[in-house]
């Protein structure tokens, strides 16, 4: 076939899919001189980022044919900013879609046919005059990510083509470039064989979203590095092993020099003769091993000299030295025993799309650090490499994945269609999923955190992903092999070197774990974070102690993948699937992360930040003890926080210092106060660094724990006066100086509440059973299994009202028949004494033949005046019954806005377990106190209804803020997140609606 003159039928071609690329190789830097090196400017690079001049056609026969000749003048054109997306710059559609192809239903396609009649092209121009540290020499191109397909075209001339939207495309510019100006064109096609590969549960983009740079050489250059560090069995010696690969004129000697952080030379070699292809070696004593506890680096200087032994280049490539093996089918690191303590990353930026910045990269490994995360999964492409040095540098973990996805070819409505499965065993496959693989391999091979290479993700099986496995393992030997599809066909089972599930539940790992297991497991995907999710995480993280061949797991996922949109209003919000008229799609199931979209933290990192701790912190009345988990290093770097509390309040603070050796625990006693005064006491203890670091401030809290005790104390009668009851036709009233309160016969319930004049109450308050529901519970139908729960919350009926007078204090209680299936009552009974306080009972009779409740509490409507709360129980950040563990007992202020949790659609969220008592408060310090009354209560604070909440698809459709919406409930259910699709809550943390239930707490006025 003529691979002269381009064609567009190369975009359905899978045998076509690089022409002129220049051969994938290390993403090494480079220098010609040693100032140079010193300010890390590559002065032979030259940036083409920035306006490009553009031109966009829907489909191929409407695009502008001859735009990249010389003669045709596109000054004229529309500017458009690389790196970035085309649809995100006034272009084509968003569309957001899981796993579906993205033309279902448009068009019947076959792979690797692509559509003739949409097929965006964008068309884009530079005009750029090159710089004069590049002349004189060969010149490159280098683009570093284009979605999906591209040709590209210099003064006219055709230079290649290139498909892989996730791996850097390069062509020799040479023979082509000019003095003066010259017209670099490039024609990049949305849809292209490739797309039939990259089916990632994403926003389906294109255009040059990463940097595009021109590049130049000296005229001896190494073209490719692969550094090799092997341990000895001690992991205390190693040999490092460097091959070469150069280009240009191979005449002179080479130095290489092996330097530590500091700067002393640890190893060295001097005078090699240069050849095109060079093995070199040395050895190295006592070492000192990289790892994401201590991600130590050395620097390997390869220095080129020509035969005058002048300096013609100088490459500093970072080495960490680090075995990673198999041993006795654990995954080892350096001889320990690994926990991926992980998370699913995409790159993703809500205005930009994945044309990160590095800013964003910088910000995501801090984060990562600083929430105990250790490892990220490059779901579902390679990341930029700028990541990776991140990486390196900061001490993450790396399951490194190859850009390929074929989940629409294989996965239709839940079966497998064999006839459609790609790439399988199809030998017209083959190259193009292998050419994927090596671009990755080859660009990322010398970065120390990358321990495992992944086939890709959601393809099914087959030969040729095998094939894969296989190139992996011969071309590095020190890293193993990742790919989750073996669990759905067993064909090629040695494709993947650990057994990899998503989203299995405990008892299926357990299962697998009990039953002479041959390989480790990692849950590549688990606790699936759409919206308020991560319940019961820690039935995962508990499995770590329990089986060695269990090593963890990577959450789905790291950040939302919202888009900053503008409603009718012209305000902006954050927009999900279909909110672009994007059909088909997926709707709001991009939002899955642990952090939003603009890169803001939502609770559920509270949670996961606690169960990732490497050093578990057990405290009790007189100590903690401390038992350090980490493989690697001591708590050196960490002095030992902690405080003494009554009621809340800190009574005592001090520290000390804690030497504990990795693997090893101690207890540590308490220098503590005697402290007898009654009430409940809370020590609070924490690891904190003892100076800064680079992904975390000196006093950065990494662990921590609390033990929670009372002092008991006799309990004091308090005095009583009389109380006055008002009986009128309908409302029965009891007052004082400063306090009256109505309870309605007539509405079943309070109907006015006052404290110093001021009415605290706008509607009744009602028992409640319903929470606005979570996506989990969308996913799992339970709006269909319960909503019988909702009904009963908007039309229960009081059936009866009954008044018991005593000398101190008066009972009125109310009986609510609820409209269910099967008949049952819920009673509320408020005894109110002269003082102004009522004491308020809630009392569910259980019965069979029910669906779980949601939730059990009463709902109070008050004015949004009382717009801010301060309380006592588990925080600062919402949590529920099944996700607990990262919250602490404490007192918490907080705005009533700031309780509400920013899902990209509006669900229940901003509750909290554990509480003693809340204060609502207005502007003024005035307000309305709950407090416990026996057990604790949960708490929700609102400005929106649970149902206001149900009915939105978005935060900005929510009305006005006119309420605060309180609800004391005695029980809440727990949240799921085993996955979004089916997954209960576990049983343990539902609400069983055939057990009575009651609670009791208190009001009174805040003055």
């Amino acid at each position: 076939m003529d691979l002269k003159t381009p064609s567009i039928e190369w975009l359905s071609d899978t045998s076509i899919f690089a022409v002129n690329r220049v051969e994938a190789h290390s993403d090494h830097k480079y220098y010609t001189k040693e100032d140079e090196l010193n300010s890390g400017d590559m002065r032979l690079r030259q940036s083409l980022n920035g306006n490009w001049k553009f031109s966009f056609a829907i489909n191929p026969s409407s695009r502008v044919k001859d735009f990249y000749k010389l003669d045709y003048e596109c000054n004229c054109w529309k500017d458009i900013e690389v790196p970035g997306h085309i649809q995100l710059q006034g272009y084509d559609k968003l569309q957001y879609i899981n796993t579906m192809y993205p033309w279902d239903g448009h068009i019947e396609l076959r792979p690797p046919e692509v559509s003739e009649e949409y097929n965006p092209v964008g068309s884009y121009v530079k005009y750029f005059q090159l710089d004069e540290a590049l002349t004189g020499g060969p010149l490159f191109v280098s683009f570093q990510g284009v979605e999906s397909a591209f040709f590209l075209w210099l003064n006219g001339e055709f230079i290649g083509y290139s498909e892989d939207s996730f791996t850097p495309a390069e062509f020799d510019l040479t023979p082509y470039i000019k003095s003066g100006e010259n017209k670099l064109s490039v024609e990049v096609y949305k849809r292209s064989t490739g797309s039939w590969l990259e089916d990632q549960d994403f926003w389906r983009f294109s255009g040059i979203f990463r940097e595009v740079y021109l590049y130049t050489v000296p005229k001896t250059h190494v073209q490719d590095i692969f550094v090799n560090t092997n341990l000895d069995k001690a992991y205390k010696n190693a040999v490092l092993k460097a091959e070469l690969k150069l280009s240009g004129h191979i005449s002179g000697t080479a130095d290489l020099e092996l330097k530590d952080k500091s700067g002393v030379t640890v190893a060295n070699c001097t005078n090699i003769k240069l050849e095109p292809n060079m093995q070199i070696s040395m050895d190295v004593t006592d070492v000192k091993l990289w790892s994401a506890e201590d991600p130590y680096l050395y620097t390997l200087y390869v220095s080129l000299k020509d035969e005058d032994n002048q300096t013609v280049e100088i490459v500093p490539q970072s080495v960490g030295f680090r075995s990673f093996e198999l041993i006795d089918k654990v995954m080892h690191l350096n001889g320990k025993r690994i926990i991926f303590k992980g998370i699913n990353r995409h790159e993703f930026n809500c205005r930009r799309g994945r044309a990160i910045t590095k800013e964003d990269m910088l910000w995501d490994v801090k984060f990562l650090k600083q929430s105990n995360i250790n490892a990220v999964r490059t779901s579902h492409y390679p990341n930029q490499s700028y990541w990776y040095e991140l990486c390196d540098q900061y001490g993450i973990y790396l399951i490194d994945e190859t850009n390929l996805e074929t989940h629409g070819s294989w996965m239709k409505m839940g079966q497998v269609i064999p006839d459609w499965v790609i790439p399988d065993s199809k030998p017209e496959w083959l190259d193009i999923v292998l050419d994927r693989a090596k671009s990755m391999v080859e660009r990322d091979k010398n970065h120390p955190s990358i321990l495992i290479w992944s086939c890709g993700n959601e393809s099914y099986g087959g030969e040729n992903i095998y094939k894969m496995s296989q190139y992996f393992r011969e071309r590095d030997g020190s890293r193993l092999v990742h790919y989750e599809g073996i669990f759905h066909d067993r064909r090629f089972n040695a494709t993947s070197d650990m057994e990899s599930r998503m989203y299995a539940k405990v008892h299926e790992i357990e299962a697998y774990l009990k039953d002479n297991p041959q390989k480790p497991y990692i849950s590549c995907e688990y606790m699936h974070a759409m919206g308020n999710s991560c319940g019961a995480m820690h039935k995962y993280v508990e499995l770590e102690d329990k089986y060695k061949l269990y090593q963890g797991g990577f959450i789905w996922d790291y950040i939302d993948q919202a888009v900053v949109s503008k409603n009718r209003f012209g305000e902006e919000f954050l927009a999900y699937g279909g909110d672009f008229d994007d059909r088909a799609t997926d709707y709001n199931f991009c939002g899955d992360g642990i952090i939003y979209a603009d890169r803001t933290i939502s609770p559920k990192v509270q949670e996961v930040k606690k169960l990732y701790q490497n050093i578990k912190l057990y405290a009790d009345a007189k100590g903690v003890r401390v038992k350090n988990e980490n493989l690697f290093i001591d708590t050196s770097d960490y002095f030992l926080e902690y405080i003494l509390y009554l009621n809340g309040v800190e009574q005592y603070k001090n520290k000390l210092e804690v030497m504990v050796k990795a693997g090893e625990e101690a207890y540590c006693s308490l220098d503590l106060p005697k402290l007898e005064q009654a009430g409940e006491y809370s020590l609070d203890v924490a690891l904190k660094l003892k100076v800064s670091k680079l992904w975390a401030e000196k006093g950065h809290e990494v662990a921590f724990d609390q033990y929670i005790y009372p002092v008991k104390k006799e309990k004091s009668s308090k005095e009583l006066n009389k109380i006055k009851v008002i009986h009128g036709d309908v409302n029965i009233g009891v007052k004082n100086r400063d306090f009256s309160v109505l309870f309605s016969k007539q509405e079943g319930g309070i109907v006015s509440l006052r404290y110093n004049g001021k009415e605290m109450i706008t509607r009744t308050p009602m028992p409640i059973y319903w929470r606005a529901t979570t996506d989990n519970d969308n996913g799992n139908r339970q709006g269909f299994r319960c909503g019988q729960w909702l009904q009963a919350s908007l039309f229960q009926r009081c059936m009866k009202v009954e008044v018991f007078e005593e000398e101190y204090s008066v009972k009125v209680e109310y009986t609510y028949s609820l409209p269910l299936s099967v008949p049952t009552e819920v009673k509320v009974a408020y005894t109110t004494y002269e003082d102004g306080q009522i004491k308020v009972s809630c009392n569910y009779k259980g019965v069979e033949g029910l669906p779980e409740m949601p939730i059990f509490g009463l709902a109070f409507k008050l004015s949004s005046d009382y717009d801010s709360f301060t309380f006592y129980g588990m925080g600062p950040e919402e949590n529920y019954i099944d996700r607990v563990k990262g919250a602490r007992l404490g007192i918490f202020d907080k705005r009533v806005l700031d309780n509400i949790s920013r899902y990209l659609v509006p669900q229940e969220s901003g509750n909290h377990t554990g509480v003693r008592w809340v204060r609502l408060i207005d502007k003024n310090g005035f307000g309305i106190e709950f407090l416990a009354e026996g057990e604790s209560f949960e708490l929700g604070v609102s400005p929106y209804t649970a149902f206001e909440l149900q009915n939105a698809l978005h935060y900005h459709e929510l009305p006005r803020t006119n309420y605060t919406v309180v609800t004391i409930a005695g029980k809440q259910m727990g949240v799921g997140g085993d996955d979004s699709w089916g997954a209960p809550v576990h049983e343990e943390y539902l609400i069983d609606s055939s057990k009575d239930m009651s609670f009791q707490f208190l009001i009174k006025a805040v003055k």
